[in-house]
């Protein structure tokens, strides 16, 4: 009997949202869909942070992920920016736990390390690997949907492992397990 599971990556962004499906079957990957939510033309941050939970909720709704690998902020030089990266997952995040969809959450570094073997690749390093394993004929102009597509394949290359990253079942494992920062402030 055939084993099937959907996993949804998202790169989050404020600017950008990148997306990408995978179809595992029989422990062999299979590309769905790669995409982008540009969101450059809105100036209103909660009007982008409303079209990215509408977007996952439309992802999750139509292809009905079994999970979803979300790429974590990082730390940059711009706290700002980092504010803004993690409203953007935060609302994917949400999108997700409201259909009680698993969530596993990955540093950067080490979804470019599962898809190139370099926690240093750039995008464009990372884009044309993915474009090789999966044989996609051709690359989208902008590689934010390629980071999307790059958390899922990184989540399917860590599936069984233990402790792979920040994995949340629903709402009560999310706030569980975020308690204690809950908690100090």
């Amino acid at each position: 009997m055939a084993t099937e599971k959907i996993i949804l990556g998202i790169d989050p962004g404020t600017t950008v949202m990148g997306f990408g499906i995978i179809k595992v079957i029989n422990k062999q990957m299979h590309f769905v869909q790669m995409n982008e939510l540009m969101l450059k033309k809105y100036d209103d941050p909660y009007t982008k942070l409303k079209l990215i939970f509408e977007r996952t909720l439309e992802l999750i709704d139509t292809f009905h992920p079994d999970e979803i690998a979300i790429e974590a902020p990082f730390y940059g030089k711009n706290v700002q920016s980092m504010l803004k990266l993690g409203r953007a997952q935060g609302v994917a995040m949400a999108a997700g736990l409201s259909r009680q969809v698993p969530i596993t959450e990955y540093m950067p570094k080490k979804i470019k390390m599962a898809i190139t073997g370099n926690g240093n690749a750039t995008k464009e390093q990372v884009a044309k690997m993915l474009q090789s394993m999966l044989k996609l004929k051709t690359l989208p102009k902008n590689l934010d949907s390629t980071d999307g597509l790059a958390a899922a394949v990184c989540h399917f290359y860590n599936e069984g492992r233990v402790e792979v990253g920040k994995h949340y079942t629903g709402w009560d494992a999310f706030v569980k397990q975020n308690t204690d920062k809950i908690d100090k402030q």
